[in-house]
């Protein structure tokens, strides 16, 4: 533990003396990667402050990237990025597996509507019902990514219950013959998120999501499914092959 004590007077914010004692602590690995850091009572104890002020120095600890924030579970210490492959065949549970950790989908919310652009993407009249389904991506028990995804329902009918059941696209496509498929396309940008994809992402909404939006074909290159998808940007680090 970090033997740097609080001054009051100094001239430097109290809270802000605390944020760097716990950075100290971590950058000297008394709490490692994914460990969470003690409760604010403990730490508030710890430094003869109230919590208000632990939490204000923990705010600014996530700002910059070496905490994460957990509503209703506590503080973590920020894990390093995983690598996220976009290129051809690009599948969720095959990229975290590569890397020796286990992945799986889960569902959101769904729902029909109508959405004349995105239609347009998929090859379907303006006017046309889209299958929306919105999903968190996990590796291992942490949300890393929120994706909306978009598929024509007369072409699979019953395609959410499939999804539910078997926690991934890839699996619950291949109840409709789709053995296989491939990316046509995809834009990488920079955004913030909403409010409701910051809770999703345990994060603030000041914090930048890497977001990108895709669309996959099957082997005939018809359309087969569109989405925007938001990734954690301090926990995933995009890299983009051409390869399979």
């Amino acid at each position: 533990m970090s033997e740097r004590e609080v001054e009051r007077g100094s001239g430097v914010a109290v809270w802000r003396q605390i944020g760097e004692a716990l950075a100290d602590d971590i950058r000297n690995k008394l709490y490692g990667p994914g460990e969470q850091l003690p409760p604010e009572p403990e730490l508030a104890t710890r430094f003869a402050v109230n919590r208000h002020t632990i939490r204000r120095a923990m705010g600014e600890l996530e700002l910059s990237g070496l905490v994460r924030i957990e509503q209703g579970r506590g503080t973590f210490v920020q894990e390093h990025a995983i690598d996220y492959a976009i290129g051809r065949r690009t599948r969720f549970s095959q990229n975290l597996a590569a890397q020796g950790m286990r992945g799986h989908l889960e569902v959101v919310d769904s729902q029909t509507l109508r959405a004349p652009e995105i239609a347009k993407h998929l090859g379907l009249a303006r006017n046309a019902d889209i299958l929306h389904i919105q999903m968190v991506g996990k590796a291992e028990a942490r949300t890393i990514d929120v994706a909306e995804h978009y598929f024509d329902p007369k072409r699979f009918p019953g395609l959410e219950e499939a999804v539910r059941e078997s926690r991934s696209i890839s699996r619950a496509l291949t109840q409709f013959g789709i053995a296989d498929y491939t990316r046509k396309w995809s834009r990488i940008t920079a955004a913030m998120p909403s409010a409701p994809v910051a809770r999703l992402l345990n994060q603030p909404k000041t914090r930048p999501v890497l977001q990108v939006e895709a669309l996959n074909v099957d082997i005939d290159d018809v359309p087969l499914q569109y989405s925007m998808t938001r990734f954690a940007g301090d926990w995933v680090q995009l890299t983009v092959s051409d390869n399979d």
